[in-house]
């Protein structure tokens, strides 16, 4: 098939791509490189600089596709409290130009990467795909907001779509040649092994005052090959015919704050000593994913998500690319 990538020079969009590569795809990558990197793009890849809220710019790299994965957005949650505004001219408003060019374009699946984030601070743990989206987080609410697009032109344009509810991504490919480069970094584990293997002393978690055992976020991670693996499995249920819908992506387990600053240290051997900051607005204190439905439905199986696999991969990555893709002291995009 050939496939249209939104974001596919980020962090989960440039994994994507190689791996839909590798299973013999073709692949055409669209991405402004605001966020992305053309470096972390598989150079099999066809590579277009340009936004998905361009017409003219999908009107060039629509033509021929077979389908898309929308894997485009920003997704830092404390960046969404400050300014919605730009959530939902990025995550939103663009992206629907997106879904108005497949209609021109008779183009009638879609995969797209949503967000545990759409659920807020859920109810009960874990959390199945029928629970209640209630977003704490412009983030999340823009992510809703799209999800609710593509159930109207799924209804009067027959678009199939299939929507992916990532919890917490996290790891690289194994060799260390793609991996997680935000500037600046937001993400916990990241955050922690730039910390170790810069030699700080100090590390800064959000909080210890939320309803969990120690105190700190719980989380559910998820190694990004797999979640790249999910995409392809989606793709091809999509192409055969398959029903598509909505699937958690996560490991169904969770860890905390503490608990993955622990195992970082145990991966790498180096230490750091814990401060406690401010908590973050937005940040539920519990997400763990129910991943009984993607299980039974796709056939996946996260085989790479166990939290030291993780850790062990992030941390070749941060060694092999102390300052990730930046090349000179300017660089300042990243996704």
């Amino acid at each position: 098939m050939k496939i249209l990538v939104t974001g596919g020079a980020g962090y989960v969009g440039s994994v994507t791509v190689r791996h839909l590569l590798d299973s013999w795809h073709q692949v055409i990558v669209l991405d402004t490189l605001e966020r992305g990197w053309a470096e972390a793009v598989d150079r099999r890849a066809q590579l277009f600089v340009g936004n998905v809220g361009d017409p003219e710019a999908l009107d060039e790299v629509l033509p021929g596709c077979d389908a898309v994965m929308h894997l485009a957005g920003y997704i830092d949650v404390a960046e969404s409290q400050a300014d919605p505004g730009m959530y939902f001219r990025n995550n939103v408003s663009r992206a629907q130009v997106l879904l108005d060019a497949m209609v021109r374009h008779e183009i009638g699946a879609i995969v797209f990467s949503s967000t545990a984030a759409v659920y807020g601070e859920p109810e009960t743990i874990p959390v199945l795909e029928s629970a209640p989206t209630r977003p704490i987080s412009a983030y999340g609410a823009s992510k809703l907001i799209f999800e609710q697009l593509l159930d109207w032109y799924e209804r009067l344009h027959f678009i199939r779509t299939m929507r992916f509810r990532y919890f917490n991504v996290a790891g690289a490919w194994p060799d260390g040649s793609l991996g997680e480069a935000h500037h600046p970094e937001t993400h916990i584990l990241p955050r922690i092994l730039q910390s170790m293997a810069e030699g700080q002393a100090v590390f800064e978690v959000y909080g210890d005052n939320h309803p969990t055992p120690d105190g700190t976020c719980v989380r559910d991670y998820v190694h990004v090959l797999d979640l790249a693996h999910a995409h392809l499995l989606g793709l091809e249920r999509l192409a055969e015919g398959g029903e598509g819908g909505i699937f958690n992506l996560g490991s169904g387990r969770g860890f905390s704050n503490l608990e993955v600053v622990r195992a970082c240290a145990e991966v790498t051997g180096c230490k750091v000593q814990v401060k406690v900051g401010p908590s973050r607005a937005g940040d539920p204190a519990m997400l763990v994913a129910c991943i009984e439905k993607t299980l039974m439905n796709l056939g996946w199986m996260p085989e790479r998500s166990s939290l030291e696999n993780m850790v062990a991969d992030a941390w070749t990555w941060h060694q092999a690319r102390p300052r990730g893709y930046r090349t000179d002291d300017t660089a300042t995009s990243a996704a």
